[in-house]
């Protein structure tokens, strides 16, 4: 290559200030968005944490322990000395990660034994893992659905239900936020469908309400449709057994299809998973795009998830902790006062109905150092509601009720 051909291969000055120029424009364009979830109150700060997971944390610029309201660690699992303890073991033995999809070299029998459990656990026929829940969702539609297909979703699902529904072909129906007239409605609509999959949150996340899965089970077999439901944050403490909603409400039988996470109850740590019935489990194995591109769950994690399925399936008493918990938190809130959203659930949504009013509640607590909440967002139809979030956990003691509530009065 000579000199001259070496220049020419040099971006010239024009070329380079028109980079610097399209970086300045959405450099400018960025500021103005982040100024704009600043100013209206729904900044997201992270706290940093200097401690592990549980009822109590340390969190960096305060004094002492803070009571943590605002983790998913229902069952208070994740710092549980037996699962803690299992995912050294599996550090030791299976090494740190696989380096490697499923598919490859990336399934060890660790793997295979922990599907074997939360398939056993639901009592479907046969699990994939995932690297997350949001994976999980954002897997199963394409695969499962055609463009001769229809999907029924609840308009409040989770964000990854969404996602997962955008990506595959089938047409797309959406119902009014647990309204089974409106769900009838979309299914007649959709009769001329070769499959038909009703899709909801087991519990929606934001206010703690559960989906009406009798009705929503009546409907999908009076029009010979398949059920889906998101059971993120009721596995493991929902039911008598906390198998979840499906338990609770009597409807394990009639619901197909169950998406849900090793990363709240179940340890905390990461993962997600589908169970259902073997030909669509095989099938995710073949075509899921999350599942045969992402490396493998890392053995610790896989360790530390099978403990607590284990610890589940020995016995039902740590599940059945959570209820009478949640139900003294909530009673003694409304007595203070307060109004608290949703069902007879650990997530304990505080209406307060402004965002900016919820932000600064939470960071208040945090300031008088005692306790730590999650302020949060939430679009309706109609209204932008706000709400700071609390979650109980079955690790709290009678403190959740005196140092939380005169706190905040």
């Amino acid at each position: 290559m000579t000199l001259g051909q070496l220049y020419i291969l040099r971006p010239s000055t024009t070329t380079s200030n028109r980079g610097y120029a399209a970086i300045a424009e959405a450099r400018t364009v960025l500021e103005h968005e982040l100024e704009t979830i600043r100013t209206g109150g729904t900044w997201k700060g992270e706290r940093i944490i200097t401690s592990k997971q549980g009822p109590h944390i340390n969190v960096d610029g305060s004094h002492g322990d803070i009571l943590n309201f605002c983790a998913n660690n229902y069952l208070g699992l994740s710092s549980h000395p037996q699962v803690v303890e299992a995912g050294i073991e599996a550090l030791k033995k299976y090494g740190a990660g696989l380096s490697s999809v499923r598919f490859i070299c990336g399934t060890q029998d660790i793997h295979k034994d922990l599907e074997q459990k939360l398939a056993q656990f639901h009592e479907r026929e046969d699990c994939i893992l995932y690297a997350s829940c949001f994976d999980a969702n954002a897997g199963l539609f394409e695969v499962l659905l055609g463009p001769d297909d229809a999907v029924l979703s609840d308009e409040l699902n989770h964000a990854s239900i969404i996602d997962g529904i955008r990506l595959c072909r089938a047409k797309r129906f959406r119902y009014k936020h647990m309204d089974l007239n409106d769900l009838e409605t979309q299914l007649k609509e959709s009769q001329s469908s070769r499959l038909r999959l009703v899709v909801t949150d087991g519990v929606f996340s934001m206010d703690g309400d559960m989906a009406p899965l009798k009705g929503i089970c009546d409907l999908a077999e009076q029009y010979g449709a398949m059920v889906f439901i998101d059971e993120c944050h009721a596995t493991g403490f929902m039911g008598p057994r906390g198998r979840g909603t499906d338990e609770l409400l009597g409807v394990m039988d009639r619901v197909h299809i169950v998406n849900s996470t090793l990363g709240k109850a179940l340890g905390g740590a990461a993962g997600g998973y589908t169970v259902g019935p073997k030909p669509l489990i095989d099938l995710l194995r073949q075509r899921s795009r999350p599942y045969l591109f992402s490396n493998s769950l890392p053995p610790p994690v896989v360790g530390c998830a099978t403990r607590a399925v284990e610890l589940l399936l020995a016995s039902n008493e740590i599940a059945q902790s959570v209820g009478d918990k949640t139900m003294r938190f909530r009673n003694k809130m409304t007595e203070a006062g307060f109004t608290i959203s949703g069902s007879d659930h650990p997530i304990c949504p505080v209406m307060l109905g402004d965002a900016r009013l919820a932000s600064l509640m939470a960071d208040d607590m945090l300031k008088l150092g005692e306790a730590t909440v999650q302020a949060e967002y939430e679009w309706s139809t109609s209204t932008f509601q706000a709400l700071s979030n609390i979650t109980t956990q079955s690790v709290y003691w009678s403190e959740i009720l005196w140092i939380f509530c005169p706190l905040i009065l």
